[in-house]
């Protein structure tokens, strides 16, 4: 394996990329591929090749194994996963080790296989409960199917989250709000709610370009994620970052590794790792990953390294994610730059605008500021 600033690290979380799926979803662009069981041996070597940059066992706080569909895997292979991560991880006492899963085919004996190994968290993918909001996000499950994988996960894990996707072509307002209630009504830890998105490259890009279908209007989208914030929280589930809600005591431990700038290693084809202040990306084609771990190459195909002004602009964009916001005081310890140094003149507008507040040394985003938190953050850099 060609040298690595992997074994230097002291990182304690990390992030493993299993990129099997039984169908890539027309909305999305992650590294997937699709029917190629013929793969997994392979990945499975590969990853194993990768993770020897290791050099010796690491304690982790956070693990978090994302797809694709880890649970995808058969049985067997599943078992090989777990017992390759534990060859290579240990874990402090208080720690989060969480998996993506789909509710198709998660089957109680993948869900023992989990919690055997050590898993405490599961993210579940349920986007939807209606039959015709799964059918057009080619979603391969159905409600029966969501609440037997819930149930087989509430058996041995007690840590569950899903992600649910709102502004969804042909959603009304008032079936999101019966999403949500459904939601609140299954009695889980954590929840993540994401607008529809149409990303250069997937299938749903292609469809929207020939017109197939229209996006939700921005009033729409508005009073989908104002139900969101509303419905979640009073059930309990406080919003902690612009997509996320949880109870007290069930954040997620790894999102936020990412959100306060932490280091975290990144293993699998397309992961990211963020190590020494550099960003460095693996290879997409899960052909070309495990072809270069399995000659001895390295599997990195980017690398990006921020100058000091662009990483603190970048820990303040992240940071405005987290509903409590960017405490002033420790962002200029850390990065060396006070906040009106980067973008003074900016944050005066949008807090005369309410889109920003600052109180007892915080700057964060107001409920108003959520909404438009991305044109913010555009400015903002």
């Amino acid at each position: 394996m060609a040298s690595s600033p992997v074994s230097n690290s002291h990182a304690s979380s990390a992030y493993i990329h299993v990129p099997f799926c039984i169908h890539r979803c027309g909305y999305c662009d992650f590294t997937v591929v699709a029917n190629r069981d013929d793969l997994i041996g392979a990945y499975l070597e590969a990853l194993s090749k990768e993770l020897e940059q290791l050099k010796t066992q690491r304690k982790l706080k956070t693990l978090f194994l994302g797809g694709g569909t880890p649970t995808y895997f058969e049985e067997k292979d599943l078992e090989r996963l777990m017992e390759l991560l534990g060859e290579w991880f240990s874990f402090e006492d208080d720690y989060e080790w969480s998996v993506e899963a789909n509710p198709a085919g998660l089957s109680s004996e993948k869900v023992r296989i989990l919690s055997d190994a050590g898993v405490n968290r599961v993210s579940l993918g349920v986007q939807s409960f209606d039959k015709q909001v799964l059918k057009f996000l080619e979603r391969d499950h159905r409600r029966t199917e969501i609440d037997e994988a819930i149930h087989n996960v509430k058996k041995l894990i007690d840590n569950l989250s899903i992600d649910l996707i709102f502004a969804v072509p042909g959603q009304s307002t008032e079936l999101w709000k019966e999403t949500l209630q459904q939601a609140v009504s299954l009695g889980l830890q954590h929840v993540s709610t994401y607008g529809l998105t149409i990303e250069k490259g997937t299938g749903f890009w292609s469809r929207f370009q020939k017109k197939e279908f229209l996006q939700a209007d921005e009033d729409t989208q508005y009073d989908m994620y104002r139900l969101s914030m509303e419905i979640l929280s009073q059930a309990g589930l406080s919003q902690y970052e612009l997509s996320n809600f949880a109870r007290p005591g069930f954040r997620c431990l790894h999102n936020e590794v990412y959100w306060h700038g932490e280091e975290f290693f990144g293993f699998g084809p397309g992961a990211a790792s963020f190590l020494a202040g550099k960003r460095r990306t693996n290879h997409r084609s899960v052909t070309a990953w495990i072809k270069k771990n399995l000659s001895g190459e390295s599997a990195v195909q980017e690398v990006d390294e921020l100058n000091e002004e662009d990483r603190a602009r970048e820990r303040l964009i992240i940071g405005l994610r987290l509903c409590e916001g960017v405490d002033e005081q420790k962002f200029q310890e850390q990065t060396g730059f006070k906040l009106e140094e980067l973008s003074g003149k900016t944050i005066t507008r949008f807090c005369d605008m309410n889109l920003l507040e600052r109180e007892a040394g915080m700057l964060r985003l107001t409920d108003k500021g959520r909404f438009l938190a991305d044109s913010i953050f555009v400015d903002l850099l």
